[in-house]
């Protein structure tokens, strides 16, 4: 597919057919008028892609779309599918002890993706697990800054397994109540010896291979606070994901109004500037044909407002190994 080069962002010129994306994207349906109805939603879908990058090519967006595998769903069903994993609690823990940074003190910009200390993107599935991929993505970078090993962890453990600390498997859970199950358990296995199924299964007894002394939630409300976590380790956190911006997104800091209902649990693996728009680099787990190969930047700083980007700032926390 041909493209031209706008700043740091690619903005496609045409998209697939409707049959070569569904070759693509292994697509099939069970009955012609499934066939006819999601060719009509693909072909809007599509319509609306290419006009957001057309105004992206003249400036008016610092982000692109794209097709990806839920090009074919309607924008309730993309969020009924893919979001409201993320269950938040009444109150916040009272482990909220990170010693801030002087904004002066801080890196210009930090990646843990080229350090080694992120694995590889991983796929939920229809299961509304988002919360267990944020709580092993933490703790498998604060294993590694601690041991100098990164570990793959079992999000299917904590989906099975985490049901006394307050999570629900698929229908749900917190970060945090996680990070609690892992302390709880004196550990959590690897994913090779608990995979992941996308559904919910019963617990099983499997060897630790990781472990975390405690964990910590960020202050709210404060890029000061949210980077300076980043900038120890990568960061679970939660955001509103339930918009078109999410479901297309495909390059570029995603600058759209998006909302603050928090129903999607991620990771914050960096932050940086391109182009003058500050942001923040977030690992989602959607596989890595969506996004930037899996990944999504956020808009960074006060213009925000003070919940940030699609509530980013609302609801941080790390582990410590």
């Amino acid at each position: 597919m041909k493209s031209i080069i706008l700043s740091s962002a690619s903005v496609a010129l045409a998209s697939p057919s409707f049959s070569a994306w569904m070759a693509a994207e292994g697509k099939t349906y069970a009955t012609r008028e499934e066939l006819v109805l999601r060719r009509a939603i693909y072909a809007a879908n599509v319509a609306k892609i290419e006009k957001h990058n057309a105004e992206a090519a003249q400036g008016l967006h610092t982000w692109t779309q794209g097709v990806n595998k839920f090009t074919d769903l309607m924008p309730a069903e993309f969020t009924a599918r893919m979001t409201g994993g993320y269950r938040a609690k009444e109150k916040r823990s009272k482990n909220v002890n990170l010693t801030l940074l002087h904004a002066s003190a801080l890196p210009d910009s930090v990646d843990w993706t080229t350090k080694g200390a992120v694995t590889p993107i991983k796929d939920q599935g229809q299961c509304g697990s988002c919360w267990a991929f944020s709580t092993t993505g933490s703790t498998e970078s604060a294993v590694f800054l601690a041991t100098g090993t990164l570990p793959s962890l079992s999000e299917q453990q904590l989906v099975d397994c985490s049901g006394a600390e307050g999570n629900q498997g698929c229908n749900g859970g917190l970060m945090d109540y996680g990070f609690q199950y892992i302390i709880d358990n004196n550990g959590i296995g690897s994913e090779a010896s608990y995979p992941y199924t996308a559904a919910d299964g019963t617990c099983k007894k499997v060897a630790s291979v990781a472990t975390i002394k405690s964990f910590t939630d960020v202050p709210s409300g404060s890029d000061t606070a949210l980077m300076t976590a980043i900038a120890q380790q990568p960061v679970s956190i939660a955001v509103e994901a339930d918009q078109a911006s999410f479901q297309s997104y495909v390059s570029g800091v995603m600058t759209a109004a998006c909302g603050s209902n928090l129903d999607h649990g991620v990771l914050a693996v960096g932050y940086g500037t391109d182009a003058g728009q500050d942001y923040y680099k977030v690992k989602n787990s959607w596989g890595t044909s969506w996004g930037d190969k899996g990944y999504i930047r956020l808009g960074r700083g006060a213009k925000f407002g003070a919940n940030g980007q699609c509530g980013i700032l609302m609801d941080p926390s790390y582990p410590t190994a």
